[in-house]
């Protein structure tokens, strides 16, 4: 009997000792990581597991003015006065600055000078490239479990197609240029190339080749929270590769929707009205007064 009890006695020691080597071990997780884990069990799926980013989404701020820190200022019609003013906005680029090369920022200069006349927003062009994604209007993300994704904008009914699988080199340089798609975990990594020169990244300038290399990173951080991070490359105009990163915010309106707005009809008078027939019965318009540039 006492050989016995020693054994069970060994037996219960040696199980508290071990109960104890995994207390010690079992190092509690730290708070940001216990709340990336709980939303991360709160972004809606698929049936596939992939993150569900079907929806209607908008970003806040003023990135679409200047992706880098400004300051508000007037706006360039004088009657128009606070409406069209620019507000002001903290940079929304890696490090603040983009790396031009040094024949680029004077070139980016020019074109901030001379916003009204040569940026292709103002003739109602496609966007490009992630400007469409910051443009002060919402756009939608069509996705299935087993199929190619789309992005459709409001903002002159521009749309793209990401291709989820191996794509053929893009025949022609486009405006949108060509988007392929994967999953990284739960971020939707899209790259895109294909693009001609003539669209820029916002209303002061900032512009790019036809070199440009985009890959954009979407994280969904909760149902309602998208995490959005573009790489830009482009060795002709950038001494090296950048990022932008904004949030992406779910639009919570009721039967929230994308509407028309579909802007050539509002340029056409601006771009093409000197080619009209004149009858004399023309009514002149109205000078406006210029404050810049």
């Amino acid at each position: 009997m006492p050989h016995v009890v020693k054994h069970a006695f060994v037996s219960i020691a040696a199980a508290g000792m071990a109960v104890a080597m995994a207390s010690c071990q079992s190092v509690p997780q730290p708070a940001a990581s216990q709340a990336a884990a709980a939303a991360a069990t709160n972004i809606p799926r698929q049936p596939d597991g992939k993150p569900n980013l079907n929806g209607i989404w908008q970003t806040i701020g003023s990135a679409h003015w200047d992706l880098e820190n400004h300051i508000a200022r007037s706006g360039p019609v004088l009657e128009l006065g606070a409406i069209a003013a620019v507000p002001a906005g903290m940079s929304v680029v890696e490090g603040d600055t983009i790396p031009y090369q040094e024949w680029a920022s004077k070139k980016k200069q020019e074109n901030y000078d001379n916003w009204l006349t040569l940026d292709p927003e103002v003739k109602c062009y496609l966007p490009g490239i992630p400007r469409a994604t910051y443009m002060p209007f919402p756009f939608q993300i069509l996705q299935s479990h087993n199929s190619d994704m789309v992005m459709a904008y409001e903002y002159a009914s521009a749309s793209r197609v990401i291709k989820m699988g191996p794509t053929e080199p893009p025949p022609v340089d486009t405006w949108m240029g060509q988007s392929t798609g994967k999953w990284e975990g739960d971020t939707l990594v899209v790259d895109t190339i294909g693009f001609n020169d003539r669209t820029w990244f916002d209303r002061a300038g900032n512009f790019h080749s036809e070199a440009l290399h985009v890959v954009e990173r979407f994280t969904p951080k909760t149902s309602d929270l998208i995490e959005y991070e573009a790489t830009i490359e482009d060795p002709k105009v950038f001494t090296r590769p950048w990022k932008i990163r904004v949030p992406l915010y779910r639009r919570q309106d009721k039967n929230a929707q994308l509407l028309e707005f579909k802007c050539v009809e509002f340029v056409e008078e601006m771009m093409y009205g000197h080619l009209r027939k004149k009858t004399g019965k023309e009514k002149p318009f109205a000078a406006a007064r210029m404050r810049w540039p």
